[in-house]
């Protein structure tokens, strides 16, 4: 007993999903997707910690 409400809502979950749309911004996934400038770009963000170990090379 009790599964009642939670198949309900399962049922409830699946047919939005199935039958409506999300608002999407595609022009944003196309940028993410090609590589666009608005990506960010993890070489900058660990840029400072390259110059350390090119010290520790030497």
């Amino acid at each position: 007993m009790g599964r009642g409400r939670a198949k309900a809502k399962q049922t409830k979950v699946a047919r939005q999903l199935k039958y409506n749309t999300p608002d999407m911004d595609l022009d944003s996934l196309q940028r993410e997707l090609s590589g666009g400038k608005s990506q960010p770009s993890y070489e900058d963000d660990y840029s400072e910690y390259a110059e350390w170990d090119e010290d520790d090379k030497k």
